[in-house]
């Protein structure tokens, strides 16, 4: 039985009602909602006003942004105010300087709209040197702010900035921009904003004046060079100079890439070379010339004024006796050069031949005193003659224009394989796996004796290839006294090199030349026997962890994929050579041409990779080191903070002993996780211009070189090469101060 629902039963009117009701609560919340959504809308389309003091941010957020800020809170009765130009660029992302370069152009403001100014003066902060497209230019990056000078027109009275801003900022692409900033000055009270101390910070690099911080410019004179002009600025400082860059402008036309410093070994006598592009020799001699000389902690100006020359004239003569001491220093530094190379038998690089040195004290055991002695002579002249063909070829490019240091062959991917070679060929000897055989002519030239009692390690071929040997592998690192030995040597000619390379290969031999002085040291040992061949094998894995060790840093110059081929290869050749010993074996009677195959493949490797992009090799260790930036170490300094600098390697074994013993170790590695001292990683695994630079200013060529820096030591305190706790923090102390005492 249902029930119907008409006009007059109590339901529907019920309904009816209910539904009245809920329309008019939704209708209510929709209108709120609508409203909510208008002012919310309104609200996010409205431009956001970050701070007060300054303009909202202007530009691509991806790329560089820009605004206006004040460093005072109003007009008060100043003639002049204080303003900034924010830029903000993305990682990458660069602006450039006044003089930009080749390429590229500096940012540039129309005042013209602005009310109640008269004129602006734009300063321009201390830039440092990029490169765009390969080319060099000259500007910022991540963030500058260049001060600016407001004249007002009449004090005490509100003022309207406007700014209409061209700029251009480049990463891997150049992208033209443009900004209208406009921030309102009130009349009231010059109180400072919390953008003072922004803007005060880039006043401070803005360069000053050279002659009252007492830095002249001593001489000046250039010479045409082919299409260009080679300009030699001598500069003379009461305070010690590190790292100096100078930047020259002249004719517009013109620009002045990186430069070539000598500087005196107390940092106060500069001679910097530029070779000027663009223009011509009378063009420059028409135009002023103005030089701005920057170093971590200084930034000065100057005009030049240089004289046109066919040929440079000699330095100044205290110039030349401070970048060339006298002969008397001479003796001193080949006497260090000497005990540098002694030295360096103790340093972690040689540790990689301690085999071959061992078996060469054991395996004379019994010998006759002669033999002896002309096995360790042989030795001496694989050594020294190691280190005269170093000399020859540092001196060749140094002579070419080429940077130059200790250890740069490791820097090559190519050298590197050829020592997997040599390693993987030598521990395959000490295996037992074959005999190093020389044509009959040589073998009797050499007395190489190939019989069942002896290898080629009794053998005068033998020993001299142990020498060369072993001063290949000790080259990479440096070592206390050898430092300051080969500055030297690079800092003067090529009879300086050759002298001091060859009393570092001296020193290096002095253990050997010992032995060749008193045989009984070697023949009073017992005679080899079975347990020699234990020895060897021992000695033998040593070397192969030696290639191994050689293969990671393949991997970080020439790739992943090329260092495990080279390391898959170098087995095989053991295997290959293993083979040898198996009867029956057809690949056995080839396995030398085999191997020989092998070799070629492991040295073409690196030729026939891709590489690895710069930016990828170096990488850094943890969030704890930031990369190695000249001129961000002045910047931290000015804030206050103390620095410190590790120029290392993946190549340097001492480095790495540096790192492991001292750096990632309480209390030092405390301090620097703690951010009470900002620690600055130099890559040198790979060249690196910026690098080799840096270490030539302090005239250093070789690593480890560790500095530290802060308010205190503003020009560095350089630690020494074998790095010890207690002067790390006692340089922290100085340097910074209270972060020293806080450390212990």
């Amino acid at each position: 039985m249902t029930r119907e629902c008409d006009d007059k039963s109590p339901v529907k009117p019920y309904i009816s009602t209910g539904m009245l009701s809920l329309s008019n609560m939704i209708g209510r919340r929709a209108t709120g909602f609508v409203i909510f959504a208008i002012l919310a809308a309104a609200f996010l389309a409205a431009p956001a006003h970050a701070e007060p003091y300054a303009t909202d941010w202007a530009g691509n957020s991806d790329q560089t942004q820009l605004r206006l800020v004040s460093a005072v809170s109003g007009a008060g009765d100043l003639e002049e105010l204080r303003l900034g130009l924010q830029f903000r660029m993305q990682p990458g992302w660069k602006v450039y300087w006044r003089s930009a370069g080749t390429t590229g152009y500096p940012p540039e403001v129309d005042w013209s709209q602005s009310a109640g100014i008269e004129d602006v003066e734009f300063l321009w902060p201390a830039p440092f040197r990029f490169k765009i497209f390969g080319i060099e230019a000259v500007g910022y990056k991540e963030e500058v702010v260049f001060p600016l000078n407001a004249r007002l027109a009449q004090s005490g009275e509100a003022v309207s900035v406007r700014a209409e801003v061209t700029y251009l900022t480049c990463k891997d692409i150049c992208i033209p921009g443009e900004a209208i900033l406009a921030l309102d000055i009130p009349a009231g009270p010059a109180d400072a904003t919390p953008f003072a101390a922004l803007i005060d910070r880039y006043r401070a690099s803005v360069p000053v004046s050279a002659e009252p911080v007492g830095v002249s410019v001593e001489q000046a004179v250039f010479k045409a060079v082919e299409d260009a002009v080679s300009l030699r600025v001598a500069i003379k400082s009461d305070r010690p100079l590190f790292g100096p860059d100078l930047f020259a402008e002249g004719p517009p036309i013109a620009f002045f890439e990186d430069p070539q410093v000598r500087l005196s070994r107390d940092g106060r006598y500069a001679v910097i070379t530029l070779l000027g592009i663009g223009a011509t020799p009378d063009e420059v001699a028409a135009s002023p010339m103005l030089g701005t000389l920057v170093t971590p902690d200084l930034a000065v100006e100057q005009s030049i004024g240089p004289e046109l020359v066919d040929r440079f004239p000699p330095l100044p003569p205290e110039f030349e006796e401070a970048l060339n001491p006298s002969i008397g220093s001479l003796w001193a530094i080949l006497g260090l050069a000497l005990l540098g190379g002694l030295i360096l038998n103790l340093m972690p690089c040689v540790l990689p031949v301690l085999s071959l040195k061992l078996l060469s004290v054991l395996g004379h055991g019994g010998r006759e005193n002669t033999g002896v002695r002309l096995g360790f002579l042989a030795s001496v002249a694989g050594i020294v003659t190691s280190f005269m063909v170093l000399a020859a070829a540092l001196a060749g490019l140094k002579a070419g224009g080429a940077s130059i240091g200790w250890g740069i062959q490791f820097q090559q991917p190519v050298f590197l394989a050829i020592m997997v070679v040599v390693v993987t060929l030598f521990a395959c000897n000490l295996f037992g796996l074959f005999e190093i055989t020389l044509p009959s002519r040589l073998n009797n030239l050499m007395a190489l004796d190939t019989g069942p009692k002896h290898d080629h390690h009794h053998s005068l071929g033998g020993h001299f290839l142990t020498g060369i040997f072993a001063t290949l592998l000790a080259t990479p690192c440096s070592a206390p006294f050898l430092g300051t030995a080969v500055g030297f040597a690079f800092a003067r000619g090529t009879a300086e090199i050759f002298m001091v390379f060859g009393a570092l290969g001296l020193g290096l031999s002095l253990p050997y030349l010992l032995v060749a002085a008193f045989p009984g040291i070697a023949t009073r040992l017992p005679r080899p026997g079975k347990w020699m061949v234990g020895m060897k094998r021992f000695l033998g894995v040593l070397l192969a962890a030696t290639g191994l060790w050689l293969v990671t840093v393949i991997a970080v110059e020439a790739g992943v994929e090329t260092a495990a081929g080279i390391a898959i290869a170098a087995v095989l050749i053991g295997v290959v050579l293993a083979l040898r010993h198996m009867e029956g074996l057809r690949l056995g009677r080839h396995a030398g041409k085999v191997a020989a195959l092998l070799a070629a493949v492991i040295i073409a490797a690196p030729l026939l990779a891709p590489g690895v992009p710069v930016n990828d090799a170096q990488t850094l260790d943890d969030s704890v080191w930031r990369p190695f930036d000249q001129a961000e170490i002045r910047r931290l300094v000015a804030d206050g903070n103390t620095v410190l600098v590790d120029v290392t390697a993946d190549w340097c074994l001492t480095c790495q002993v540096n790192k492991a013993a001292v750096l990632n170790r309480n209390p030092v590695a405390g301090i620097l996780e703690s951010g009470e001292v900002v620690a600055m990683k130099a890559d040198w695994t790979r060249p690196s211009q910026e690098i080799a630079d840096y270490l030539a200013s302090y005239g250093r060529y070789g690593i480890p070189f560790n500095a530290v820096y802060g308010p205190g030591a503003p020009d560095g305190l350089v630690l020494s090469e074998i790095l010890v706790t207690d002067n790390i923090l006692a340089a922290f102390e100085k340097a910074g101060g209270a972060t020293g005492m806080a450390a212990k």
